[in-house]
């Protein structure tokens, strides 16, 4: 795995991308049925990628394999789920809503689901450091948090 410099600010780094979109070698484009991703950029110790987000459209609960990361939400609005585990009790799950301009920093072991909840579409940019490898999806149930697929990267996304 490769070193990652933990003074690097990955919010920061979203935030100078948002305040430039006249730079992304891409525009942002809606799709229907999913959500429309591309990668803005590769680093050694970083990648960054940019989300669009029609109203309803979101992830399932899921992991960034390790990497710590931030999203930035450019416009719209998007609502993060995010779970805590306690010992021996059931996940719990607390909802933030993030509006357009806020963002936020998570950590190697962050799980969390996305979602546009409100009826205008969004754009967020994302960072993660290291780039991502893979993907742990996961499913709440009655005997707490399960595994429902790894996802590699270069193959399932």
């Amino acid at each position: 795995m490769t070193a990652v410099d933990i003074r690097l600010d990955h919010l920061a780094i979203a935030q100078r991308l948002a305040a430039d979109p006249r730079a992304w070698p891409v525009m942002p484009r809606f799709h229907a049925v999913d959500r429309w991703y591309h990668r803005l950029a590769t680093e050694p110790d970083h990648e960054v990628w940019l989300l669009t987000w029609l109203p309803g459209q979101g992830t399932d609960l899921h992991d960034h394999g390790g990497s710590a990361g931030a999203f930035h939400v450019f416009s719209g609005s998007l609502i993060e789920d995010t779970v805590t585990l306690s010992p021996g009790g059931p996940p719990r799950v607390t909802a933030r809503e993030l509006g357009e301009g806020a963002g936020r920093r998570f950590g190697t072991r962050h799980i969390h689901r996305i979602t546009n909840r409100s009826d205008r579409p969004a754009v967020s940019i994302h960072v993660y450091g290291p780039a991502l490898t893979v993907m742990t999806r996961y499913r709440i149930s009655a005997t707490g948090l399960d595994v429902k697929t790894v996802e590699r990267a270069g193959s399932q996304w």
